[in-house]
């Protein structure tokens, strides 16, 4: 299996050994070694995947890299953040991910209005199975842990991802941005509840205001 690691926090390394890892079209940065470079459309999920994501208005191209050595991957200095799954599923939106290892499965989920934000709708990615996947966030990301006892309200432009057995909702009423004297009319969150983590960044997307 590829081996992820980081170098600094803005540049993923990934070790391949006659492996294969799925990126962002246009995140390689540099390789040693034989790579054979493969584009993949509609984010490697066929024709269900490639119509959903003309439906949402969603662009998402996606390279696999296979071969022996080391790739670079990086896109315009986010953050990276690396995600272990057993199992579990990953729903991140897709401006977010950067690479999966080739081997877990990559679709989209109805999540419902998300707020606008640049390139976003009403599906998020979903990447399943078992291994690694590396994410990009605006600065460093934060993860939060959501419980029974204690439910999260997340920013539609901050959020990034999430795992675990979360119920999502949208709750209406102030927003962060509202109370700085941005935004206007009926401002959302994202409401969580559940048993989970959740990844936020520090800076939003551009959305409209929030606003629905």
């Amino acid at each position: 299996m590829a081996q992820f690691r980081l170098q600094g926090s803005k540049v993923l390394a990934v070790d391949l050994t006659g492996d294969a890892v799925k990126a962002k079209n246009g995140s390689m940065v540099a390789y040693d070694g034989q790579m054979a470079f493969k584009k993949m459309t509609g984010g490697g999920e066929g024709l269900r995947g490639m119509v959903t994501r003309r439906l949402t208005g969603e662009q998402m191209t996606v390279m696999e890299v296979q071969g022996h050595g080391t790739c670079f991957f990086a896109d315009r200095a986010s953050e990276i953040n690396l995600v272990n799954l057993r199992g579990e599923k990953l729903y991140v939106e897709s401006s977010n991910l950067l690479c999966t290892d080739a081997g877990l499965r990559t679709g989209t989920t109805f999540t419902g209005l998300r707020g606008g934000a640049t390139g976003n709708g009403l599906f998020t990615t979903t990447v399943e199975g078992s291994g690694q996947a590396a994410i990009m966030s605006d600065g460093p990301a934060v993860v939060l842990r959501v419980s029974a006892q204690y439910p999260l309200s997340v920013d539609p432009g901050a959020y990034i991802a999430h795992t675990g057995n979360l119920q999502q909702s949208f709750q209406s009423g102030i927003n962060f941005r509202t109370l700085i004297g941005e935004g206007s009319g009926e401002a959302f969150q994202i409401r969580f509840e559940g048993e989970g983590l959740v990844y936020v960044q520090p800076s939003e997307r551009n959305t409209i205001g929030g606003d629905i």
